[in-house]
């Protein structure tokens, strides 16, 4: 009864470093995990930023190309 008392304890012993790895693991992975979302935000924030520049760029265009329009029609010049 002994022996199966120790085999049992371990084998049990055994488990409970099993489950810890996995526990280790598993923080690592969750870890990893967070870090990858806040590049990912910082991302979509950055693609944000540049989806906005592009828009003032061309709203900047747009607007030249009207001031041209207007000093070619006052010019006479066709264009």
């Amino acid at each position: 009864m002994e022996n199966f008392e120790n085999l049992l304890l371990e084998h049990l012993k055994r488990f409970q470093e099993a489950q810890v790895r996995v526990e280790r693991k598993l923080e690592e992975i969750t870890r990893r995990l967070s870090n990858l979302e806040a590049g990912q935000g910082s991302l979509i924030q950055h693609i944000g930023h540049l989806t906005s520049s592009i828009a003032q760029g061309q709203v900047q265009a747009d607007h030249f190309d009207q001031r041209l329009e207007h000093i070619e029609r006052r010019l006479e010049i066709s264009g």
